[in-house]
């Protein structure tokens, strides 16, 4: 009878030491109130996301749009005018991506940088911000035609700042301002009889919005869409601002993206300068993302 009234006695103080302890174990635990995966691929659709290759990762990208819809059979649905980007981005370490890539619409090379700035917290910082350079050759442009041709005139550079959060688990929202220059700016051929037509040129320094989001539909699929608004375009441009809306489905840890998009230049000064297509009339493009990690 003594000994159990003793240790009752004895157990306030086990429990304040048991907490103690455990105080301690969990003072020296750092806690992660990151929020990720406010994007499950690289991409939206068109427009970067938020999502980094981790370090040491090396993903390969063949993205691909295919020709108008709007001429039907005759060229069975775009198959036919099909044009192909392949893409390397390399993760030198979580927070900081370079890529290089080529795409067969006007054989243009690009390489670019994308690197973490800030990451959303729980009951913290309220978004995750990245940045994103671009630099894209043209070797396409003909020297016959431009006698007067330079290579600086191939290059345009586009800079850009990604901010993204994640609402839920199910939706995520980005905005992104925009500055593209130009060395040979974009042209455009307006008709104003059958044998006359006047130019009208963009600025070389052009600023656009993007906007894009993600809806999570299933635990595989999810619903993607992102916008670009050209804030100086001429107003004389025969180019559109580039909608796109697609599909993303996760594959034992890949993403392939599907999607319709009214642009089909796939480097940003392409899709945001040059979207060619109007929704309004069915003229718009069928394309897809696929990556592989090694």
């Amino acid at each position: 009878m003594k000994k159990l009234l003793f240790i009752i006695l004895l157990l306030p103080f086990f429990v304040l030491a048991q907490d103690d302890l455990l105080n301690e174990l969990e003072a020296g635990v750092e806690v992660d109130n990151t929020v990720s995966s406010a994007f499950k691929g690289l991409k939206i659709v068109n427009f970067e996301s938020t999502k980094l290759a981790g370090g040491k990762d090396l993903f390969f990208i063949v993205s691909h749009r295919f020709g108008t819809v709007k001429n039907g059979f005759d060229d069975f649905f775009g198959l036919d005018n099909a044009v192909t980007q392949l893409k390397f981005i390399y993760g030198i370490t979580d927070g900081i991506n370079i890529g290089v890539a080529r795409s067969s619409f006007q054989k243009k090379y690009g390489i670019h940088a994308k690197y973490r700035l800030l990451q959303q917290e729980k009951d913290g910082f309220p978004f995750t911000i990245v940045g994103y350079n671009l630099v894209t050759i043209n070797t396409a442009l003909d020297k016959d035609l431009l006698p007067n041709l330079e290579f600086s005139d191939r290059v345009n550079y586009v800079n850009q700042i990604l901010i993204s959060r994640k609402f839920s688990e199910d939706f995520s929202f980005l905005i992104a301002p925009t500055h593209v220059h130009e060395n040979l700016a974009t042209r455009s051929f307006v008709e104003i009889s059958d044998t006359e037509f006047e130019n009208y040129d963009e600025e070389n320094n052009q600023f656009a919005i993007g906007v894009g989001g993600r809806y999570k539909l299933t635990k595989r699929w999810s619903l993607n869409m992102d916008y670009g608004i050209h804030l100086n375009r001429n107003s004389n441009s025969i180019f559109k601002n580039p909608l796109s809306i697609g599909v993303d489905l996760e594959t034992g840890g890949h993403v392939f993206q599907m999607h319709f998009t009214n642009a089909q230049a796939m480097f940003e000064d392409g899709f945001i300068v040059q979207g060619q297509g109007d929704w309004g009339d069915g003229d718009f493009f069928f394309g897809f993302n696929l990556s592989r990690v090694f």
